[in-house]
């Protein structure tokens, strides 16, 4: 039961009227939007902050375990809007702003996008934050308040290029600075050890301080009393100013003191093709870990007391990939250096406190630093890990007796590298997958010999998402409509969706389903008008791949397809296709040169496509420029076919599959990630399934038959478009040459085609051709988007969160 009452329309406008006086010193007839919005936003912020102190409260005096979520990032998204939704006062809100002359799209467009994100980590790491507040878990989000995030990309002359996100320029409305929970943390310097009391205490000294100040934002339980926090650490110089320096003249020399704390928290993912970048990371993952843990043991002390040893008790700490995985050696050094705990009762301790979730079975993405630049950075780290290094070599000794290279594959530090995968595997209590094919592969494949000693270990939950914001606030029409044809329970229990299914070949609701449908393609149109000038003709089919840019995600396997359809409609004046938008929506990393060529020649296609009288009529390609949360919850709603059509075992699952299934599109895919439990739960007929399956890859990577020159030579079509890849067909020629030659022949002696693009483009094309012959037939085409919807509610990170709770942390729900 709440113990807040809402506030109604007449509290509502009579706040907003209030604040922009007292702030502003203005009327609303006189107030700018962005003072609306600041108005609008510290009415809700009132309504968020009561119901915060009181869960603070309440976890105090229920003195349960609270779980700390540490990810190096949260792509969140807007917060009023779901702020709104989550406090269940939409209607009420909408009638304060009619009867304000306020317009509610106009208000949401001034808040900042926060750059704390990037792609399905962040994503991921957001919805789990919602549904951990919606479940009435008591957490803690942590990570870095970057300054600039990633970047905002704009697209000239069809390539990437990356402009600073300055999204604190106005502020951030729902912060709240914490000076007083402010932590040191110690970079550099050299270790004293001292052995006088018989034991070995070891200080650093000369070390460079830099303090992490906390900025929490809060995140609303839907229905519910509860809100848990986003804690983000920001970088303060202890001094801002050398004055003994500047009084003598030495200006710049007097800044200098800010120099590390400066540059800490500017962006998200610095560049680490070279030690300046990779030293940055590095430092930015022992600076919110280090904060983070300091604050874990602070506020365990203040609310149990002095005695450390029931920390796992009370708190669990949850690594989201291998970023916070320095978390491990620093609650052990600050248990024994500063706690007086011995080795063994430390390692008991952490080893009973830490779980941790792996993202990817990349080797490139398991995460390896250099042991000079841990040594040199952070030398008492690099000793414990020494430590922790040798021991459990000794463990894995007894359980491989004379296997030493397959230890040296498993241990923590080997060949001039600190494994961090090894680290987060080897010393905490959990590793899990995200979906159940990659559970699989990190048991027989990435992590196999771990699991021959430790099976107890290892674990899959699939992923979700919050379907709040991802049906709800995304997609209203579709909403009223799933709430008029079965009532709202599915909007506390998702997986009541299904009660959709005995409506998929009904024929009014089909033709209610198809005018939202259309509603949100004209949404879509309208927006890419006014935010990029280049809209479509919503009569087309909407096809989508929105997602970050990787060579794995295979972008280019779907623009290599248009290349083709166009030169089947250039050449062949009597094909025809049912006419089709296909949008795509991703960033490529900076110093990721190939995928920046992938968008290069995603868009050289698409003019291609535009300059013929033909084509253009039945195909339109949008690169939709600065893809975030907020052009997701236009762009997922119209869609009709969503592409996810990653290389088979390299996908972990992917969270925007789900998104697109929510809002019946529906998707062609291989079986990759996700995929495979969407395909069991809506059933091979509503679902293009296609390419190399898991086994099939593996057995080609471990070099089975398979040369990329054969298709070349047997498929003229891939031919044909290949060959004009490089001929000023689409740019000058050698534009594209690198694609051409990955493609074909592979690089520094690795296997040409490494995500085998052409492997698949034969099964790929013929999924298509599925595709345009079912759109042909709008009833069968509904029946199956509406399964689609029907089928997504498993999907739901509520789901996802109990798993989680009954599976690893174990966490009490807060009493309202």
């Amino acid at each position: 039961m709440q113990k807040y009452a809402v506030y109604d329309k007449e509290e509502i406008k009579k706040s907003i009227v209030s604040k922009l006086q007292r702030h502003n010193g203005c009327s609303l007839a006189e107030a700018t939007e962005k003072q609306i919005y600041n108005a609008v936003a510290d009415t809700v912020r009132d309504q968020i902050m009561n119901k915060l102190v009181a869960t603070r409260q309440a976890v105090k005096q229920q003195k349960g375990k609270q779980l700390y979520y540490l990810s190096v990032e949260f792509l969140m998204g807007r917060s009023l809007h779901s702020n709104i939704l989550n406090l269940c006062e939409t209607a009420e809100y909408k009638q304060a702003f009619d009867e304000l002359g306020l317009n509610l799209q106009d208000i949401l467009h001034e808040e900042p996008e926060p750059g704390l994100g990037n792609g399905g980590l962040g994503r991921l790491a957001a919805c789990f934050m919602d549904s951990l507040a919606t479940e009435d878990l008591p957490a803690m989000g942590c990570t870095i308040r970057y300054e600039y995030g990633l970047f905002r990309q704009r697209i000239i002359d069809g390539q990437q290029v990356e402009l600073p996100d300055t999204w604190l320029d106005n502020g951030n409305a729902w912060e709240v600075p914490k000076p007083e929970e402010s932590f040191e943390i110690r970079f550099g310097g050299r270790l004293e050890e001292d052995w006088s009391s018989g034991d070995l205490h070891v200080k650093l000294v000369d070390y460079t301080p830099v303090i992490a100040m906390p900025y929490d934002m809060p995140v609303v339980g839907y229905d519910t009393d509860t809100v848990d926090v986003l804690r983000m650490w920001s970088a303060r110089s202890p001094r801002e100013i050398d004055l003994k320096r500047f009084g003598e003249g030495q200006y710049q020399k007097a800044l200098e003191v800010r120099g590390l704390a400066e540059v800490l928290c500017k962006v998200l993912y610095p560049e680490d093709d070279h030690w300046a970048g990779k030293s940055l990371r590095l430092n930015q993952h022992y600076f919110f870990t280090s904060a983070t843990v300091q604050y874990i043991i602070a506020a365990y002390k203040r609310d149990f007391g002095p005695d450390l040893h029931g920390l796992p008790d009370k708190a669990v700490i949850h690594i989201n990939d291998t970023h916070p995985g320095l978390a491990i050696p620093e609650l052990m050094r600050i248990l024994m250096d500063e706690e007086g705990f011995s080795w063994e009762d430390a390692e008991s301790v952490v080893s009973h406190m830490v779980a941790y979730t792996n993202h990817t079975i990349m080797q490139e993405a398991l995460e390896r630093w250099p042991e000079d630049m841990m040594r040199a950075q952070l030398p008492r780290i690099y000793q414990i890990l020494q430590e922790m290094n040798r021991r459990l070599c000794e463990k894995l000794w007894k359980a491989y007796p004379g296997e030493w290279n397959r230890i040296a594959g498993m241990a923590i530090l080997a060949y001039g590298q600190v494994h961090m995968a090894n680290l987060c595997v080897a010393y905490t209590f959990s590793t899990n997958g995200v979906s159940q094919l990659h559970g699989d592969i990190l048991k027989r494949s990435t992590f196999a010999d771990y699991y021959g000693v430790m099976p107890e270990k290892f674990s899959a939950i699939t992923n979700g998402i919050t379907h709040r914001r991802w049906l709800m606030l995304a997609n209203p029409g579709l909403t009223s409509l799933v709430c008029e044809a079965i009532g709202d329970g599915w909007v506390k229990e998702p997986e009541r969706l299904k009660e959709l299914l005995k409506y998929k070949d009904d024929a009014a609701f089909q033709e209610n389903f198809a005018q939202v449908k259309a509603d949100n393609k004209r949404r879509l149109s309208q927006w890419l008008i006014l935010s990029q000038s280049d809209g479509f003709d919503p009569s087309f089919m909407v096809d989508t791949q929105a997602k970050r840019l990787h060579e794995y995600k295979r972008q280019l396997l779907n623009a290599l397809h248009l290349l083709v359809l166009y030169n089947r409609i250039a050449d062949d004046p009597n094909f025809t296709m049912p006419p089709r938008c296909v949008i795509f929506g991703a960033k490529a990393s900076p110093g990721y040169r190939r995928a920046k060529q992938i968008i290069h020649f995603i868009n050289a296609v698409g003019r291609l496509i535009a300059a013929h009288p033909r084509a253009n009529k039945m195909l339109k390609v949008i690169f939709l420029e600065n893809y975030c949360v907020s052009a997701a919850e236009v762009l997922i709603p119209a869609t009709e076919l969503s592409e996810q059509i990653s290389t088979a075992t390299k996908e972990a699952s992917g969270t925007g599959n789900m998104k697109f299934m929510m809002n019946g599109a529906l998707t062609i895919g291989t079986l990759d990630g996700a995929n495979v439990e969407m395909d069991e739960a809506v059933g091979r007929e509503n679902i293009y399934i296609f390419g190399a399956r898991a086994h099939e890859v593996e057995a080609i990577y471990q070099g089975g038959l398979y040369q990329a020159s054969d298709v070349f030579e047997r498929n003229q079509e891939v031919r044909k478009a290949m060959t004009q890849m490089i001929d000023g067909t689409l740019a000058e020629p050698g534009t594209f040459n690198e694609l051409y030659h990955s493609l074909l022949f592979g690089e520094h002696g690795g296997m040409a085609d490494p995500y085998l693009v052409l492997k698949d483009f034969g099964s790929y094309t013929m999924a298509q051709e599925r595709v345009n012959a079912d759109y042909l037939n709008p009833q069968k085409w509904l029946s199956m988007a509406i399964a689609n919807t029907a089928c997504s509610g498993y999907f739901s990170s509520d789901r996802t969160i109990a798993e989680y709770n009954e599976k690893i942390w174990r966490l009490d729900p807060i009493e309202w």
